[in-house]
């Protein structure tokens, strides 16, 4: 992980440009919208891997409170710029420093693929979540498209590409019994898994609006072809 910290310190101060164009806007938009569908609007919400804030900023505005956890510094340090009126710290997923069922929501988007202890993780977010709290993670999914991208990852490190995410960060692409068989080992019940997001940011804008055009289609009928697999649950009500 301590190479992951230090990629993200690297591109901490350019990582929103990622997501300010057009195209990146609509691609964190929808993978927004499908966790924020699963997750209570005025709960107090734990982000995993908050990144810049940019979730956090987003589980605020819709009337709910909200902290940040990043294992970048620099990445906590814009999330408290963004959020001011928000909590963020640094440390990592599988020891989380807040106590038992702190929180009724949580989330994590595009960094469970990074956790080389996922079992540690769920352990720590069901610990920390209130009995009933809800829990949504989008992350990498194994796909046709996805299973060449680690080689493309560890071609741009070698040859020093300079951009958000590449890298050769042993990731873990997840299928849809996959994921939800973690859930459902950590104890979470009402488990439920789906695919989303076909048009992906990194695609050229004629085929990206293509790809907008088909991708409800794409995540309801050929699923496994989307980029990211979305898992929810919910903590036991005792």
């Amino acid at each position: 992980m301590k190479k992951v910290q230090q990629h993200y310190d690297e591109v901490a101060d350019v990582y929103d440009d990622r997501y300010d164009g057009r195209r990146g806007k609509c691609y964190h938009k929808h993978i927004c919208d499908h966790v924020m569908s699963v997750l209570p609007r005025d709960g107090f919400l734990l982000d995993l891997g908050c990144g810049t804030g940019l979730f956090v900023q987003r589980y605020v505005e819709e009337g709910g409170r909200a902290v940040g956890l990043d294992i970048s510094p620099g990445m906590v340090r814009h999330g408290r710029h963004r959020c001011p009126e928000s909590g963020f710290c640094v440390g990592t997923a599988d020891v989380l420093p807040f106590k038992d069922e702190t929180f009724n929501a949580l989330a994590s988007l595009l960094a469970f693929s990074y956790v080389p202890d996922p079992e540690g993780m769920l352990r720590e977010c069901y610990r920390v979540l209130k009995p009933g709290g809800r829990i949504a993670i989008c992350t990498l999914s194994r796909t046709v498209f996805t299973s060449i991208v680690p080689l493309f990852y560890q071609v741009g490190e070698k040859v020093g590409l300079k951009k958000v995410g590449v890298g050769d960060f042993d990731e873990h692409y997840y299928t849809n019994a996959e994921i939800a068989g973690l859930f459902r080992d950590a104890g979470f019940e009402d488990v439920s898994v789906g695919r989303c997001s076909f048009a992906h940011l990194n695609l050229a804008d004629p085929v990206f609006n293509l790809a907008r055009k088909v991708e409800p289609f794409v995540e309801e009928k050929l699923p496994y072809l989307a980029y990211n697999v979305c898992a929810a649950g919910k903590k036991p009500k005792e």
